[in-house]
C-alpha cells in the first residue's frame, strides 16, 4: 500500500481545469505539501483566533472572509495577514472570482504561499476540491492480473503465466463484457471500504495475447469493450488442476482476499484442457451477484437436505440439524 503525499503542484495540474483555477501569485512555489485531504475557511484565524486553525489544509477565501477584511483598516488587515501566513499553509484559493488586495499578495509572496482564483461559488469549490483531494490521498496499490466488468461485477482474473488468463479475458470480451485492465491493475481504496480499479494510462485499451501480440481492444471490439474504472467485487485465481487437491464442491464457505485492507470474495478455478474457463468465470461472477442480492444456492440446497432428513428422522435434534 502506498501512502500519498500531495503537493500543490500535483493538485493544480490534475484539477485546475475542472475547478477553473488560475494562478494569481506564487506560481513558482507549488512544491508546498497539502497534508490533509480537505479544505478550510480561515475566517477565525483572520479574526485572531488561531488555536484550532487547520493550517495543513488548502485555505479557501469566500465572500465572508473577503468582505470582513475589506471592513478593516489597512494596518489591521496587514496584521491579520501576518496571523494567517505565520503558519505553513499550502495555498490559498479565492472563490467567486474575488480578488485579494495588494497587501495580501505581498504577504503571500513573502511567505512563499501560492494564491489561486476560481469563478466557482465557495461551497461548490469546497465540495469538488474535497472529493479530488480524497481521491488523491486514498491508499493505492497494484494487483497482478486482468480485470473485466461482467454485468456490473468487477472481477480480477489472476494466475501463473501461461495458465490461460488472456484467452479467458478475450473470450469474455467477445461475449460483450468490458476490459478494465490487462496484466497490472491499479487499485485505490475509496471511503475505507470499496476498492476502485483502473489501468495504467499508458496501456489503457490494450492487452497482450500470447502468440498474437498487443491488440487494441477498443479498435477491435468497439468502445463498449473498454471501461475506464470499476469497483472490485471478486478475485478469481486460475490454477492447474493437479495443484488444487481440495475443491469446495458445494461452495458453502466463501473465501476472501485482502486488498488495501478490504475483504474481497475469492474463487479458485481449476484449469485443465476441455474446460470452458471463460464460462466458469462468468458463472462465478453471476454467483457473487446473486449472493449480494441475498440468495445462496449452496445454503438453499443445504436447508432442503436438512428438511428432508428431519422428515425421515422426526427425532433429529435441532443441534444435529445445525451440523
Amino acid at each position: 500500500m502506498e501512502h500519498q503525499s500531495v503537493t500543490v503542484e500535483q493538485f493544480f495540474k490534475e484539477h485546475a481545469a475542472e475547478l477553473q483555477m488560475r494562478v494569481l501569485a506564487g506560481g513558482e512555489r507549488l512544491k508546498r505539501i497539502i497534508r490533509e485531504p480537505t479544505v478550510n475557511r480561515p475566517g477565525l484565524a483572520l479574526s485572531g483566533f488561531t488555536r484550532y486553525f487547520a493550517y495543513k489544509r488548502m485555505q479557501v477565501m469566500g465572500h465572508a472572509e473577503v468582505y470582513y477584511l475589506r471592513e478593516q483598516r489597512q494596518e489591521e488587515r496587514v496584521a491579520r495577514y501576518a496571523y494567517l501566513f505565520a503558519y505553513k499553509i499550502p495555498c490559498v484559493v479565492f472563490s467567486r472570482s474575488l480578488k485579494p488586495d495588494k497587501e495580501f499578495i505581498a504577504a503571500a509572496e513573502q511567505s512563499g504561499v501560492p494564491v489561486f482564483q476560481t469563478p466557482l461559488v465557495t461551497m461548490k469549490f469546497i465540495n469538488l476540491a474535497t472529493l479530488a483531494l480524497e481521491m488523491m490521498f486514498a491508499p493505492r496499490g497494484t494487483e497482478l492480473g486482468s480485470m473485466v466488468d461482467i454485468l456490473g461485477v468487477g472481477a480480477i482474473i489472476r494466475g501463473e503465466s501461461g495458465i490461460g488468463k488472456s484467452e479467458a479475458v478475450l473470450a469474455l470480451i467477445e461475449r460483450g463484457y468490458s476490459l478494465v485492465a490487462d496484466d497490472v491493475v491499479r487499485t485505490v481504496l475509496m471511503d475505507g471500504r470499496e476498492v476502485l480499479c483502473t489501468s495504467a494510462e499508458l496501456t489503457r485499451d490494450h492487452m497482450e495475447v500470447r502468440g498474437i501480440g498487443i491488440i487494441n481492444v477498443a479498435q477491435m471490439f468497439g468502445i463498449k469493450a473498454i471501461r475506464k474504472n470499476k469497483k472490485l467485487d471478486l478475485i478469481i485465481t486460475l490454477k492447474a488442476w493437479n495443484e488444487v487437491p481440495d475443491v469446495d464442491r458445494l461452495g458453502l464457505e466463501q473465501e476472501y482476499v485482502e486488498v488495501l485492507g478490504a475483504n474481497i470474495p475469492h474463487v479458485t478455478i481449476p484449469v485443465r484442457p476441455g474446460r470452458d474457463i471463460a464460462r466458469l468465470i462468468e458463472v462465478a461472477a453471476f454467483q457473487i451477484k446473486l449472493r449480494k442480492s441475498g440468495y445462496n444456492a449452496a445454503e438453499e440446497l443445504n436447508k432442503r437436505l436438512l428438511a428432508q432428513m428431519a422428515e425421515k428422522s422426526p427425532g433429529l435434534s435441532p443441534k444435529m440439524e445445525e451440523k
